[in-house]
């Protein structure tokens, strides 16, 4: 090779080495925009979120005000129904007594409502605490029979609470897991017209226990067995226009759950009925839960 040819590969090598500093530069200048597109990314997002955070705490704050400012008028017109029912002014005719009865079961879902909302409130704000206790399922049960059974009305319905098989102790909240079965229970009597509604417990092959409501009601469609979960939900049909309620009661159920360590499963066909399952563990370990 010559001097000539020598020196004419070296130009050329200077001019790729040249070209390809240059295209280092501008992907650096390319890299260097992006990660300022990027930053200020993440301070919109952190923005946002934090907006959010705020506007969640001033729902939280919002629902747990109002419902402490219902209660009180509620339990009013509650106990004042009851004392009219009682007689305590002087008998009723039977149109008075149907028309207080009326007002009594309004103010007592609305009451159970502002429950629900409260209990939400809670919840968000982590501030739900648990009382861990030790107790036998059939206690818990029994509690749910006494209480169900004179409000299981509909004689083609037959209300069965069946005591577990075994002795079966939990060391969990006991109130915090009746509510989420009379929730259960609720529905499954308003959205039965026939057959039977039976509540039932099992253990799992995991250790943990299934708290069961079976009914033989109406059943849910496949694509609104997760949206009934969601706050204020509710799915659109004959009975549920009969019987309206404000959509809070599934989805506190799942965040009760949480809390209990547990979970909510569903299997339901449509006009063949449902069953609702509470699971949790048999001890709850501190920490548990959301």
């Amino acid at each position: 090779m010559t001097t000539t040819d020598l020196e004419a590969e070296v130009q050329e090598l200077r001019a790729q080495l040249r070209a390809r500093e240059t295209e280092v530069e501008r992907l650096a200048q390319e890299l260097a925009e992006t990660n300022r597109g990027v930053v200020a990314l993440y301070a919109e997002l952190d923005d946002r979120a934090a907006a959010l955070g705020q506007l969640s705490d001033t729902k939280t704050r919002f629902l747990s005000d109002m419902s402490h400012e219902l209660r009180a008028p509620l339990a009013s017109v509650i106990n004042l129904t009851r004392l009219l029912l009682a007689y305590s002014d002087g008998p009723l005719t039977a149109e008075q007594e149907y028309q207080v009865t009326l007002i009594q079961r309004s103010a007592q879902s609305l009451a159970d409502m502002v429950n629900d909302l409260l209990d939400i409130a809670k919840i968000e704000a982590r501030k739900i605490e648990l009382r861990i206790e030790t107790v036998p399922v059939s206690e818990i049960f029994a509690g749910l029979r006494g209480l169900f059974r004179p409000l299981a009305t509909n004689e083609r319905v037959e209300f069965i609470v069946e005591d577990p098989p075994e002795s079966i102790v939990l060391v969990t909240d006991a109130q915090r897991i009746a509510q989420v079965l009379r929730n259960f229970i609720s529905n499954a009597l308003k959205f039965t017209d026939a057959g039977a509604v039976r509540v039932t417990a099992h253990p799992l092959d995991d250790g943990r226990i299934s708290l069961d409501v079976a009914d033989t009601g109406i059943g849910i469609a496949p694509a609104d067995q997760s949206r009934i979960f969601e706050d204020y939900t509710q799915v659109d049909g004959p009975i549920q226009k009969r019987v309206r309620g404000t959509g809070l009661g599934l989805p506190l159920t799942r965040k009760l759950a949480l809390l209990l360590g547990g979970e909510i499963r569903l299997e339901s066909r449509v006009g063949e009925g449902s069953r609702f399952s509470l699971i949790v563990p048999r001890i709850h370990q501190t920490g548990q839960g959301a």
